[in-house]
């Protein structure tokens, strides 16, 4: 059929196909402050060659964290001379910085992404249930959402510590009653602020009838 007048039209070969991009919700990117686990040209340039199109930047590793806008802006004047793909940013929700969220959803981020236990690097610290409940209360008041690293510090303290090369000592430090109590207090607080929220890398199976009833 003739096309409408304005629209582009690629012709491709008989031995090639067209595929929509992919879209990577949850990439960390490192850069700046840690560009040496990777910057947003290699992130990028490696989306690209594997078909993905968008990257979303997770808030965390990079120097400065994505927890206010002064730092957004920061990382977005680092990726645009850098990136070979489409790139959006997460927020981060941290201890003290309720009052940024709101003026980083204002400024484009997609969402908050928390920890309820140890992130692994300092200047991104965890938020304690009640801190929680209160920046979903917050997101909920521009609906806004919230991605949660869903682990409890209490039953991590308690946990047995690494204590060699196997894998199945590495699973016993994450008993997935961590991730059990943790995300019935997410629903638990969703559910009393009214604010979306999401549960990041899903290890435990046992949650998954609590997610569920949750969505239900």
């Amino acid at each position: 059929t003739a096309a409408s007048a304005g629209v582009d039209v690629i012709e491709i070969g008989d031995d090639q196909v067209l595929l929509p991009g992919l879209v990577d919700s949850h990439v960390h990117v490192n850069d700046p402050g840690r560009a040496e686990w990777e910057g947003f040209a290699s992130a990028t340039r490696a989306a690209a060659a594997g078909g993905v199109t968008t990257i979303v930047d997770m808030p965390l590793n990079s120097l400065p964290p994505t927890v206010d806008v002064a730092a957004l802006e920061t990382k977005r004047a680092v990726a645009e001379p850098k990136a070979f793909v489409d790139v959006g940013f997460w927020g981060g929700a941290i201890p003290g910085n309720t009052a940024d969220l709101r003026p980083l959803h204002d400024a484009g981020v997609y969402g908050f992404k928390c920890f309820l236990e140890d992130s692994g690097v300092e200047e991104f610290p965890p938020l304690e249930p009640a801190e929680m409940k209160a920046d979903m209360a917050e997101i909920a008041s521009f609906d806004g959402m919230l991605i949660v690293h869903a682990e409890d510090h209490e039953v991590m303290t308690s946990a047995p510590k690494n204590s060699g090369p196997k894998f199945a000592d590495f699973l016993a430090t994450r008993p997935r009653e961590a991730e059990n109590v943790a995300i019935a207090r997410v629903i638990d607080a969703a559910r009393e602020t009214g604010a979306r929220a999401h549960i990041l890398h899903l290890s435990s199976a046992d949650a998954l009838g609590q997610i569920a009833a949750a969505k239900a």
